[in-house]
């Protein structure tokens, strides 16, 4: 019997020791997974630490960017925004890499960028259109305007056509037929009371304005120059041809546009913290388009 219950004990035992070391090798077969350390990568969500640089015009562009700067912050994300006062500095130094993002450009301004400097410059998101005006100079109203008068266009490609149009659409002129968004001074078919089409450096506008006759502004250094919409003699129709093309866009180098960082950005640019800021700050210069 003493013979029985010692085999039996011997056996159990034997048993144990086999069934301890089955469990041994299971449990260590996750332990290279739970051990991983955190990386920080896209998944976590977290872009702590990170910093942005973006290049702007003052307004609207770098003053909407004081709002997402803030915005950006509570995501420990460090928004540094550089000021350029013209249009070629800030595409150049995003192509270079010497920034992250732009944002003071429409659309087709862009695409015209592209294709003359052979840089790869995309739109990561559409935010704001900016209506064009014609303001007064030497003369206060359309009706008075004399036969040669001068009015003043900015004389980048896009952005004249853009001028043009609005002359068109109040009846001052009158283009070719499909010149449209590429439109110059050469296609301009009638011009009744030979107005002197003055062409200059789109931010030279508001400075020469009193001595022209009156100038075709864009939107932003119309702000900068304190001039409001309300008060331009006539204002791009937001349904025309050029107001359904030229959306501000933050602008990127191909193949960032969906890095996280900068859709963190874009969230932030199209929060409804930036509309209610526009609609409040702009009175109707600045029209939100997300």
């Amino acid at each position: 019997m003493k013979k029985f219950v010692s085999l039996l004990l011997t056996g159990v035992l034997a048993f144990g020791l086999l069934a301890g070391c089955g469990n041994s090798g299971t449990a260590a077969s996750p332990a290279p997974e739970t051990a991983a350390p955190e990386t920080g990568t896209p998944e976590t969500g977290s872009l702590e630490g990170t910093v942005l640089k973006v290049g702007a015009t003052p307004a609207p562009h770098a003053e909407i960017l004081e709002v997402v700067k803030q915005l950006l912050a509570e995501q420990g994300i460090t928004l540094e925004i550089t000021v350029f006062n013209d249009y070629i500095q800030p595409n150049t130094a995003v192509e270079n890499g010497d920034l992250d993002a732009n944002y003071f450009q429409h659309i087709t301004y862009m695409d015209e960028f592209n294709a003359s400097n052979g840089t790869h410059l995309v739109s990561a998101a559409a935010i704001h259109y900016e209506p064009f005006g014609l303001y007064a100079g030497k003369t206060d109203s359309l009706d008075a305007l004399a036969d040669g008068a001068q009015i003043a266009v900015p004389n980048d490609t896009t952005n004249e056509a853009r001028a043009l149009l609005l002359l068109q659409q109040e009846g001052l002129i009158t283009l070719k037929e499909g010149a449209g968004l590429t439109a110059t001074k050469a296609d301009i078919a009638e011009n009744p009371k030979n107005l002197d089409i003055v062409e200059l450096e789109a931010s030279q506008l508001p400075v020469r304005l009193a001595d022209v006759d009156m100038a075709v502004i864009n939107g932003n250094y119309a702000i900068d120059a304190g001039l409001k919409v309300s008060d331009a003699l006539a204002v791009e129709a937001a349904d025309g041809e050029a107001g359904t093309a030229y959306a501000n866009v933050l602008t990127v180098k191909e193949g960032r546009e969906n890095e996280p960082a900068i859709q963190a950005l874009v969230e932030a640019l199209q929060s409804q913290q930036v509309k209610d800021f526009i609609d409040e700050t702009y009175d109707g210069a600045v029209v939100a388009v997300f």
